[in-house]
């Protein structure tokens, strides 16, 4: 499993890490039993501070996301598709409700508001309006 990790981003890495092996697990690419990259392999790879790595996978153990596997590393647990599922759905409303409130903030109508949220699903579907 690769990272996109985007360090001009204001959602702090571990996050990031996180919510991919979340989303990763969520969508399948990630199945039980698979393990996770190590901890240095994904620090020197992404150029992440080693620490900022291990609290993102000791988050995802402290969800049941994954576990330890002595001599191995983190492997993905059976119940992990079950809960990455609501995971990722509480994720995405997050970010939508900031969005809205922001939007709303602008004072943009709710009828613009609408006609943004098609036009970017209908983008991020593969399609042009």
């Amino acid at each position: 499993m690769l990272f996109n990790i985007d360090g001009d981003s204001h959602i702090p890495k571990y996050e990031q890490i996180v919510a991919q092996v979340i989303f990763g697990v969520a969508s399948g690419g990630l199945r039980p039993g698979e393990m996770l990259p190590g901890v240095r392999d994904v620090a020197l790879r992404h150029v992440v501070n080693f620490n900022t790595v291990a609290k993102a996978y000791q988050e995802l153990e402290r969800q049941g996301v994954v576990t330890a596997r002595q001599g191995r590393g983190m492997e993905v647990t059976p119940e992990a598709p079950g809960l990455c599922r609501q995971r990722r759905k509480e994720i995405v409303q997050n970010r939508i409700r900031a969005a809205l409130q922001e939007a709303v903030h602008s004072a943009l109508t709710a009828e613009e508001v609408r006609r943004l949220v098609e036009e970017e699903l209908a983008r991020a579907n593969g399609k042009r309006r």
